[in-house]
């Protein structure tokens, strides 16, 4: 027999080693990545062989430094002390225009030359040139697309959710999650009222918003967020906070949210009563809260299932998919995260999940953990989403023992 035990010893150090490389690599990463993300589609598609006139490879050439300079400096008068919303889109978009350049540079138009001199087609400068402009169009369109994707209101993801300890009253009690609104500098008050009226119309039992709220304070955010205090639940809406939170003054949000009417769940739970069953939602502060060096935030799950009973079922709320190892090891039936954004631009899923165990969707943790992780309600910083749709999700819990029908 495999001891599982020392499974799991194996698993949390090969997890630990992936986070200490991927924070290695965050040291470094604002510098090499404006010079990697602008200077390999310049030369991709202007300087290998593609011999265009001289004023189209300067134009080009001079677009491409725009970028490498601007956007940094963008993004620092955007997300720095200045906090300038308008140096913020700027430098967002010109972030995530640059990812998708790079990274359809390399994907489509290596293979895509080589396909080319291997059927023979055309000269090498023929080939070259339809190269370049089949990266521009399809950046062009993914992009176009991606920005609507981020703009419009999510669709809703339906799901049942099977919890073995979930008593037959609770059966059917229909849970709705939205996460990761990153309320920001792009103006999204509409947004929000719209997001707020399509959760009202799935007749939710519990709301849940598992944080990230907004990027900026809450007063700055305050016209943006105040919507969700017309969203309806026949039980509560309960809150959390996520990292974002603590990047922009977090007691002022949870401030807020309790002022709109929801429960922030700070290491704390609450009772879920109906058809003579119990289920427990407890919910925790991130897992960064600690390291802000806020009095009283931190991620304390002991604290948040205090004088709960271990019999009941426990919902439990917590930002971050990554905190499931200390969910699973206290048996937690349902853990509900966000934070992942599903990479919210494809392909840098990849780089998420070397930080997080799970990147989307319903996974299995432990002999009876439960997680389920959103691709998120909006999205942070690039408006953009590719291949990674934002979600509300509406969770309907099933008891293994269905109530009697009447």
């Amino acid at each position: 027999m495999t001891d599982t035990s020392e499974t799991r010893s194996a698993d949390s150090a090969a997890h630990t080693t992936q986070q200490s490389r991927l924070h290695r690599l965050m040291r470094y990463l604002p510098l090499i990545a404006p010079v990697l993300l602008w200077t390999v589609p310049c030369w991709l598609l202007l300087h290998t062989g593609q011999h265009w006139t001289l004023p189209v490879t300067l134009a080009g050439t001079a677009l491409f430094a725009l970028g490498l300079i601007g956007m940094p400096l963008a993004m620092a008068r955007g997300h720095g002390r200045r906090q300038e919303d308008r140096a913020a889109i700027v430098g967002d978009t010109l972030l995530g225009t640059s990812w998708v350049l790079f990274t359809w540079s390399i994907l489509l138009g290596v293979p895509l030359r080589l396909a080319l001199a291997v059927a023979g087609v055309g000269e090498s400068q023929d080939r070259a040139r339809i190269v370049t402009w089949a990266v521009l169009g399809t950046a062009t369109m993914l992009l176009t697309w991606g920005y609507a994707e981020a703009r419009r209101v999510p669709r809703v993801r339906r799901l049942d959710v099977r919890l073995p300890r979930l008593g037959a009253g609770l059966d059917g009690t229909r849970v709705v999650l939205i996460t990761d609104t990153h309320y920001g500098p792009l103006d999204r008050a509409r947004w929000s009222a719209r997001v707020c009226e399509t959760v009202n119309t799935l007749e939710a039992d519990l709301v849940c918003h598992t944080g990230d709220i907004a990027d900026g304070t809450a007063e700055r955010r305050r016209a943006q967020a105040v919507p969700l205090g017309t969203v309806r639940a026949t039980r509560a809406r309960v809150y959390v906070t996520g990292n974002h939170e603590y990047y922009s003054e977090a007691q002022g949000w949870v401030d807020l949210m309790h002022e709109l009417g929801w429960e922030p769940l700070r290491n704390r739970h609450l009772l879920l009563e109906r058809g003579g069953d119990t289920l427990v939602v407890a919910g925790v502060d991130d897992v960064t809260a600690e390291s802000s060096g806020l009095a009283g935030h931190r991620a304390h799950l002991a604290g948040a299932l205090n004088g709960a009973d271990p019999d009941l079922p426990v919902l439990l709320l917590a930002h971050q998919p990554k905190f499931i190892d200390r969910a699973a090891a206290a048996g937690i039936d349902l853990q509900l995260s966000g934070h992942t954004h599903g990479g919210q631009i494809w392909p840098f899923h990849h780089l998420v999940r070397l930080d997080q165990p799970a990147l989307a969707g319903l996974s299995h943790h432990g002999p009876r953990t439960l997680l389920y992780t959103s691709r998120g309600t909006g999205f942070w910083g690039p408006p953009f989403r590719v291949f990674a749709p934002s979600e509300i999700t509406l969770l309907v819990l099933r008891s293994p023992q269905r109530p009697p029908t009447p």
